[in-house]
């Protein structure tokens, strides 16, 4: 297992739509292991393809962060069957390290994907689950949280991204 490198914004892989996986094979496993072992690392609770620069539509989430090995799932070409309510919370990504700002989600998410054999599953997934899956689909979808803040929660992340640029700390 490796430590893969993980894309910071604005790397134009974070802005486009993902393509299918259309090959279940070692080395699609390969991947999600490492990206496993990638987002532990961070540490994050999900991490999507397109933030290793695979331009692939899956992801790996546990929302555990390694505590319990049942919440560790991949999801491959994700699709958002039914969303319900709202919740807002302090949301981060690891492609935007160091910031946490608040995001409006659905507080309930249903997201059919594939697992590593191929085979399609359903996951109903609520708090934390549902945003992390919402958020990491988006993500396969060339959508960033950046996305989906304010007009001016944008800007000011953007101006903070710019400070971090000029003095070499975002890279």
């Amino acid at each position: 297992m490796a430590v893969l490198e993980i894309v910071k914004w604005p790397a134009p892989v974070l802005d486009t739509p993902a393509d299918p996986v259309t090959e279940f094979d070692a080395e699609l496993a390969k991947l999600v292991s490492n990206m496993f072992e990638t987002m532990y690392a961070a540490p994050g609770v999900g991490l999507a393809a397109v933030q290793v620069g695979v331009p692939k539509r899956l992801f790996v989430m546990d929302c555990s962060g390694g505590k319990d090995p049942r919440q560790r799932i991949v999801l491959i070409n994700p699709e958002v069957l039914s969303v319900e309510g709202t919740q807002s919370g302090d949301e981060g990504c690891l492609s935007f390290p160091g910031i946490f700002t608040p995001v409006e989600r659905n507080l309930r998410a249903i997201v059919k994907a594939q697992d590593l054999k191929g085979n399609w599953f359903e996951l109903d997934g609520m708090e934390l689950t549902a945003r992390c899956m919402l958020h990491e689909t988006d993500h396969c979808d060339g959508i960033v949280f950046l996305d989906k803040m304010s007009a001016l929660k944008r800007e000011i992340v953007k101006r903070k991204i710019k400070k971090l640029q000029k003095a070499g700390k975002w890279d």
